[in-house]
């Protein structure tokens, strides 16, 4: 079992930044992608950004290339930098762990989740 605890959401002014982190716990030694998913309201839950845990590999979505970066902070946590930031970004954003690679996808098939940082751009 793996743990995950999100960290760092807020309100936000748009063009601002905010930096989450994600701290995992439990057994960490078979995953191989930790990422970032979002989820606005009304809407599904979708891809944000992913890291492979052993080459630091990195994917983003196209709504956020550029604008965010993701990275692997130390042996069990990993942040997700957000800079110039939209309303549209507005969002529950979840962390989250798998055995597969990247891409990720089918994320209902996604392995571990935390519960959820909420991040609000105010226009």
């Amino acid at each position: 079992q793996v743990q995950l605890v999100e960290s760092g959401g807020g309100l936000v002014q748009a063009g601002g930044s905010l930096r989450l982190s994600c701290a995992a716990s439990g057994s960490i030694f078979s995953i191989n992608t930790m990422a970032w998913f979002r989820q606005a309201p009304g809407k599904e839950r979708e891809f944000v950004a992913g890291l492979s845990w052993s080459t630091s590999t990195t994917d983003y979505a196209d709504s956020v290339k550029g604008r965010f970066s993701m990275s692997r902070d130390n042996a069990k946590s990993m942040s997700l930098q957000m800079n110039s930031l939209r309303p549209e970004d507005t969002a529950v954003y979840y962390c989250a762990a798998d055995y597969r690679r990247l891409p990720l996808n089918a994320i209902g098939a996604v392995r571990y989740w935390g519960q959820g940082t909420q991040v609000t751009v105010s226009s």
